[in-house]
């Protein structure tokens, strides 16, 4: 017994040094680094996540041609690379396109040789795809040494997020998404949603929540930036 203690013991200690203290650090670098930015607008970052699907995300990016505006997509790997026609729309109607992972995979539990192997997979779709100058966001936000060291090595930027609305829940409905973003979103924040996955056509409830709240910010003030800016 006590063996099988130590053991879970010394699995948590790795677990904590290899994926969670790198992940609370660059969620403080995020912190420190927002507060340094200069109020130069009312500018918000509209994000998506854990696409491309095609079942969504070109209806959202009708909505988003429609209110012109440019948003910033994380997109998964493998999605991309069998999506490649969506991404060429991204790319065409000016949106900026990062890395979100090969798959769609915890840090905290991925061996070095694993995330290794699934960071370059993912540099490489994304590079036959012709996506220049690609930022990151790790799923989940979580991080671990070696992604980060991969990261740096391939010089890019991570891009973590100030607002959720929780828009993949499966109780959730387009009006709660809608409410948060209203009560939560501020001056520079940057927005995390998702245009895939999800339980129960998640995506489908952020996009009509965006269909209702996209033209109030903009009727607001707020210019849409993406992470390239």
């Amino acid at each position: 017994m006590k063996i099988l203690f130590y053991i879970i013991l010394i699995f948590i200690s790795l677990i904590i040094l290899y994926g969670i203290i790198p992940t609370y650090v660059y969620k403080i670098k995020h912190k420190i680094e927002k507060k340094n930015i200069t109020n130069n607008g009312k500018n918000i970052y509209l994000t998506f996540d854990d696409g491309p699907d095609p079942k969504y995300t070109l209806e959202l990016l009708d909505i988003l041609k429609e209110n012109d505006i440019k948003a910033s997509f994380f997109v998964v790997g493998e999605f991309a690379k069998n999506n490649s026609d969506i991404i060429k729309r991204m790319q065409e109607e000016g949106h900026k396109i990062g890395l979100h992972w090969y798959e769609h995979k915890s840090a905290l539990i991925q061996h070095p040789l694993k995330t290794k192997t699934n960071f370059q997979k993912g540099i490489n779709t994304l590079n036959n795809l012709g996506v220049k100058d690609p930022s990151f966001r790790p799923p989940w936000g979580q991080f671990n040494w070696v992604m980060i060291y991969l990261m740096k090595s391939y010089n890019l930027k991570p891009f973590l997020w100030d607002v959720m609305a929780e828009d993949w829940q499966k109780n959730t409905t387009s009006e709660i998404i809608k409410n948060k973003l209203e009560k939560r979103v501020k001056n520079n924040d940057i927005i995390c949603l998702h245009d895939g996955r999800g339980r129960d056509d998640a995506p489908k409830r952020t996009i009509e929540a965006l269909k209702e709240i996209l033209p109030k910010w903009k009727n607001e003030g707020y210019i849409f930036k993406t992470t390239g800016e």
